[in-house]
């Protein structure tokens, strides 16, 4: 069984590197977005000797060497320094928060409607139907044909290896729901969670968790890790039984 103190560890190390980013780790975690995510950096994971304001100004002056605009910070309570404060007082914009949810995946029961199922990811045809729901939900890129078989590739790899999968989910058999799991140390990172809007509140999303789940102990995971934003998941992943393991907050500065 993972103790406290693993999880919060096992959420503090979770960060995401997509295709075609760039990423650098000196003082904080950094990463450059592809153009396909919309750009910009992201940060995370402080662990620095400097002061709150020092870390940021490298941070910023890393974001503008790479030539974008956007500098996005997410908060951890494992961080040093914090630079809460810090983002505060330069005028950061709070743009998002998530909560930080565990379970066992053993003691997870989920009640999935009539309707609605899902199936883990093993075709194009799939991988072009989660794309199609990716693509309004998150407001990014779609991917051209080779995106698309790469994508796959990606995805049948790291289930064949058991690093990971990818589900989808449907309501009457048409496709308006997916996301991902990582497995980690007996830890099924659950991420990538999306629903069409018009698709919202009708088991979707809960059939798409339990196909994770389900998938993911078959793959050695023993843990279910997830954030989830406050205004969607995080509603019912309560719900399911999930605990609660704090917050964590996004803040968004524009770097001139």
């Amino acid at each position: 069984m993972h103790t406290i103190d693993d999880i919060l560890r096992a959420s503090a190390a979770w960060v995401w590197f997509p295709r075609d980013s760039e990423q650098e780790k000196d003082h904080l975690q950094l990463v450059r977005y592809p153009q396909r995510f919309g750009g910009g950096v992201r940060a995370s994971q402080v662990d620095s000797t400097a002061d709150a304001a020092a870390v940021l100004e490298h941070a910023i002056a890393r974001t503008r060497a790479w030539g974008e605009s956007q500098f996005t910070f997410w908060t951890n309570a494992s961080d040093r320094p914090d630079l809460e404060d810090e983002l505060h007082r330069r005028g950061a914009e709070h743009i998002d928060t998530v909560t930080v949810f565990a379970l066992p995946i053993s003691g997870i029961e989920i009640d999935v409607p009539a309707g609605a199922t899902a199936e883990v990811v093993r075709s194009l045809d799939q991988v072009r139907e989660v794309d199609s729901i990716n693509v309004p939900v998150w407001e990014q890129a779609p991917l051209d044909e080779d995106g698309l078989r790469v994508e796959l590739d990606e995805v049948t790899a790291a289930l064949a290896s058991g690093d990971g999968l990818r589900v989808i989910g449907r309501l009457d058999g048409e496709a308006v729901s997916t996301g991902g799991s990582t497995i980690v140390d007996g830890f099924a990172r659950l991420w990538g969670a999306a629903t069409l809007e018009s698709a919202r509140g009708r088991g979707a999303y809960r059939a798409v968790l339990a196909e994770r789940l389900r998938a993911s102990a078959e793959l050695g995971a023993t843990t279910a890790l997830v954030k989830g934003r406050i205004a969607t998941s995080a509603p019912i992943l309560t719900r399911v039984g999930f605990e609660r393991f704090g917050d964590e907050r996004a803040y968004r500065l524009t770097v001139t």
